[in-house]
């Protein structure tokens, strides 16, 4: 984006992007409320009112903003053409002549790494090149096991850029979890790690690799990001530091290609509670616009080269099988610097520091710092002393916003962050009263707490630097996402607890599931309750101010710190266990208190669950899946409860957890072993916590769907 000019120093980017609407479209809103409600009813002339503030281009004309319906059977701009590295690439000029860079990295051994914006771009034309002449094509799947590392960023911008299909997951996760993932979408190339450095230690990664490569017959070629920490050497294949390195004609005179707006960009995945996980397809132009107002508009990270912009610096801690991974590299889509974490956020497994990424940001000059609302639990928890790293030469005064996402950010956490930046703040000599600098209206930093979801990748719920900031609340639902709460008959509540719908379409909802005939998963996944309407799966309350408060899911899908799981995924692992026949596994998670995830398992007759099949089974959680679901305890239930159908009743017990009346949430008449019942009953009473059940009632005072789950 070029600077819009002039402006005062550091004006919010939401009060210039309405600066803009009323010199160039002739609009004007009393407050923020009056805003929202014309981007959620006209959403033609708010989306295109994006495009045109942003300065987007588009080779051929644009014949329709919006067209079609109901959700989801809607197509955005038709007509026009656009490429997602494209994008980044408009801001390389102006951010060389400032002298900012692109990438700032750093892993946990301390090795610092910077990558300029003209030199991030070789590297990308040059990776592409490269594909290229392995045969890569447009709409071909490039799949990714990477650590948060530039490599990631490169390889993600360079198959863009030829518009293949880009799709990352984590080298945390196990190797049956990368296959049900990446066999779904038949892979051309696969690029790889051979080793990562984690938690203090090396870990080899080279076997994982071997077994993905014979795993996916599609695969026609393999590309190693060779580290120290492999075992061996991968044969026959391509070197990732040799494809990116060179530098020749092809590479210079290397464009992206333009798209059509809805040209599938990646497959993420996100998984409900039976079956495969979804491969979610998301397209350039929804991502590129979205993006664009999520980051500038909602968070308030502008152009690092831009004097109002603060010289910014945005960092998110995350996984890159997380989608904030792929929401800090679009920073890059509003010329951001990127400041980029690889390694534990604890430092050594066995010795745990929680101020690791404190220092970090210090270092860099961070000043958008995310992670999950659980992390910031985490550091409380720790006892960490933000104004003592400060004292000791730790700089943190350049941060001037926290962000948050992924599970409830509890109240006394928020007022915790808050008082430690205050004395940060008072230390480093800023002033913070009357909405001074860094911080918003009522704080001395900005807390921007958002809500959405690899599903739609963006938020529906997040910040406004301007609005007063509450503890435990959302500040306002975001620009052009018609969110509201839901009662089971379809009505909008204020003021208590519903279901979290969006009635109208978004630009980066997902363009369809991968091998979905019929659009048939897709509809059961988001439209099965309401139908043209998407439904979350979260609880949310919109209060009469227009702030929001997230309880958490409302659904059975596994949530850790953000990252989602379908249980059917953790009972493939656990019941291939020869001791266990069945198994149920709920995340009890809730606004103000840690999640807690139970997993209830029947054993074979006669064996008796102790601690050494306890450590059998977080084994196979831990090599299947992935450490973050292992569960929190592990009990030997009499038998799990299912339907007269023969589905296991989840979200029924996950209700009993949260504190409903057992009456309430299951009929056993509807079960088919409703024997079973009493035990659940009297294990959720022995385990609720005394602040549950005043809680719950929230969620319980709105109408309950149906249980037949």
């Amino acid at each position: 984006m070029n600077a819009h000019s002039p402006v005062p120093l550091f004006e919010p980017q939401i009060r210039r992007y309405q600066r803009w609407l009323r010199a160039h479209r002739g609009l004007t809103f009393d407050d923020y409320d009056a805003l929202w409600r014309w981007s959620v009813s006209d959403l033609e002339g708010f989306w295109h009112s994006v495009w045109d503030y942003f300065e987007l281009s588009s080779p051929t004309p644009i014949e329709a903003v919006l067209q079609g319906g109901p959700m989801p059977h809607v197509r955005w701009f038709v007509g026009a053409q656009l490429n997602y590295a494209a994008q980044v690439w408009r801001h390389v000029e102006p951010a060389e002549a400032a002298g900012m860079p692109a990438i700032i990295a750093e892993d946990e051994l301390g090795r610092v790494r910077t990558l300029g914006w003209r030199e991030l771009q070789r590297q990308v034309a040059a990776l592409a090149v490269g594909l290229r002449a392995l045969g890569v094509q447009r709409g071909d799947r490039v799949a990714a096991y990477l650590p948060n590392r530039p490599e990631a960023v490169v390889a993600l911008l360079a198959s863009a850029s030829l518009g293949a299909i880009w799709s990352l997951c984590a080298p945390d996760m196990g190797t049956a979890a990368v296959l049900d993932r990446f066999r779904q979408i038949e892979p051309k190339v696969l690029i790889a790690a051979d080793g990562v450095h984690y938690g203090g230690r090396p870990l080899d990664r080279s076997a994982t690799v071997r077994e993905l490569r014979v795993g996916l017959p599609t695969l026609q070629h393999v590309i190693t990001l060779r580290t120290p920490y492999a075992a061996e050497r991968l044969a026959d294949t391509h070197d990732f530091a040799a494809l990116a390195d060179r530098d020749d004609a092809a590479v210079r005179a290397f464009a992206p290609e333009p798209v059509p707006f809805d040209h599938p960009l990646w497959i993420v995945y996100s998984s409900g509670t039976t079956g495969l996980p979804k491969p979610i397809v998301h397209g350039h132009g929804g991502i590129v616009l979205t993006g664009l107002a999520l980051k500038v508009l909602h968070n308030d990270i502008g152009p690092s080269y831009d004097a109002n912009s603060w010289g910014e610096r945005f960092h998110w801690y995350s996984s890159t099988g997380w989608v904030m991974w792929n929401a800090q590299v679009a920073g890059l889509l509003g010329g951001t610097t990127i400041v980029l974490y690889d390694g534990s956020p604890s430092g050594r497994k066995d010795e745990p520091d929680w101020s690791v990424l404190w220092r970090f940001a210090a270092r860099h000059r961070v000043t958008f710092f995310g992670a999950g609302a659980a992390l910031y639990t985490h550091m409380m928890k720790a006892g960490v002393d933000l104004a003592a790293l400060q004292a000791q030469g730790h700089d943190l005064s350049h941060v001037r916003a926290l962000g948050s996402t992924g599970s409830p950010l509890p109240p006394e956490v928020q007022r915790w962050g808050s008082a430690q930046f205050e004395r940060v703040y008072a230390l480093a000599g800023h002033p913070v009263q009357d909405g001074a600098l860094p911080g918003g209206p009522s704080g001395p930093v900005w807390w921007c707490n958002i809500s959405g979801g690899t599903d739609f990748c963006g938020a529906f719920i997040g910040g406004h630097r301007e609005l007063p900031q509450i503890p435990g609340q959302m500040q306002c639902r975001q620009l052009g996402c018609a969110v509201e709460a839901w009662d089971e008959h379809g009505r909008p509540l204020v003021g208590q607890v519903g279901e979290l719908v969006c009635t109208r379409p978004i630009p980066s909802m997902p363009l369809y599931l991968w091998n979905d005939p019929g659009h048939a998963r897709y509809l059961s996944s988001y439209f099965d309750t309401y139908p043209g309407v998407w439904r979350h799966g979260d609880w949310l309350e919109v209060r009469p101010d227009g702030g929001c408060v997230i309880y958490g899911r409302s659904d059975a899908t596994l949530n850790r710190h953000g990252l989602r799981m379908g249980t059917s995924e953790l009972y493939a692992a656990v019941e291939a266990l020869p001791e266990v026949l069945d198994s149920l596994v709920v995340d009890v998670e809730y606004l103000g208190r840690a999640s807690f995830m139970p997993l209830f398992v029947v054993l074979r007759p006669g064996l008796a669950l102790d601690d050494a099949l306890r450590e059998r089974i977080r084994a196979a959680i831990r090599a299947r899946l992935s450490p973050r679901f292992v569960p929190d305890v592990i009990e030997q239930a009499p038998d799990i409860p299912r339907t007269l159908s023969g589905k296991k009743q989840e979200l029924p017990i996950k209700k009993l957890l949260l504190g409903h009346p057992p009456e309430r949430v299951i009929n056993p008449d509807a079960m088919a072993n409703p024997q079973c019942l009493a035990w659940y009953v009297d294990y959720a009473q022995r385990h609720l916590p005394a602040n549950d059940t005043a809680a719950s009632a929230a969620v319980s005072t709105h109408a309950q769907a149906p249980t037949a789950h």
